[in-house]
């Protein structure tokens, strides 16, 4: 049997990089997947046939995690298509790097809402079938510079620490409606976000990793896999660390 075989999945941001590749791998073993997109329809449907091949049901809705009113509209048509809400993977997100002196009040809040009130939107309508259900996992995805910071990146440091706090919190409330919250914290991983690091300058940024390497998305799929299957039952609360060894 396959791990996550007769499950349904919310992943935000999924059309592309690491929502990408923990839709296929979810597909893969045995999940049907809703995934979010924002703006390329042309990709989204190219992932839904893509993950539609495993023989699992798939569909994109295009949605905006930053909405509170979207996400409670995505969560009821979701319901509504699939029957119920097992796994919710937050993982739409930005960035606006700037530093402290030149950020704007409104990149500030554009980087807060998406990635950390967009946390708040999607978890507050996943937990409802959860609790009734009495099981659900969600995974948070924070980041590596949420827990060291980083100069230029005050906005997304603090969404991403936001996220932790968060996690942690929702952990404790739900824990005895066997519904557990974790989080990943990734690296530099190779993804759209990471692309400008790459192009010329990647051997300086590999001195601040022990693997001497950026993570690759399957990479954090395979841990968001490991946290959406009955292989970590008794996990939850927890931040892991998907980084080459930069948090040591």
């Amino acid at each position: 049997m396959k791990l996550l075989e007769h499950k349904t999945a919310i992943i935000t941001g999924g059309s592309r990089g690491i929502g990408e590749a923990i839709a296929l791998k979810f597909a893969e073993q045995g999940a049907n997947i809703a995934f979010t997109y924002l703006s390329s329809e042309e990709k989204a449907k190219a992932l839904e046939e893509k993950i539609q091949a495993f023989g699992v049901k798939a569909k994109a809705y295009k949605s905006d995690a930053a909405s509170y009113e979207a996400a409670e509209a995505l969560v009821n048509e979701v319901i509504k298509e699939f029957g119920t809400v097992d796994i919710c993977v937050n993982n739409a997100g930005i960035s606006k790097d700037n530093l402290l002196l030149r950020l704007t009040p409104e990149q500030w809040d554009d980087v807060i809402q998406a990635n950390l009130k967009s946390v708040y939107n999607l978890t507050k309508q996943v937990i409802k079938p959860m609790m009734k259900n009495r099981s659900g996992s969600i995974i948070n995805m924070s980041s590596i510079v949420g827990v060291k910071g980083n100069p230029g990146q005050s906005s997304y440091a603090a969404s991403k620490a936001g996220i932790i706090g968060f996690t942690k919190s929702i952990a404790q409330e739900l824990g005895s409606r066997n519904v557990r919250c974790n989080a990943i914290a990734p690296g530099f991983i190779e993804t759209d976000m990471t692309h400008y690091l790459q192009d010329g300058g990647a051997e300086k940024w590999f001195e601040k990793i022990p693997m001497a390497r950026f993570g690759k998305p399957e990479e954090i799929a395979d841990v968001a896999l490991f946290l959406a299957s009955n292989m970590s039952n008794y996990v939850t609360g927890q931040v892991i660390g998907v980084c080459g060894g930069m948090n040591v």
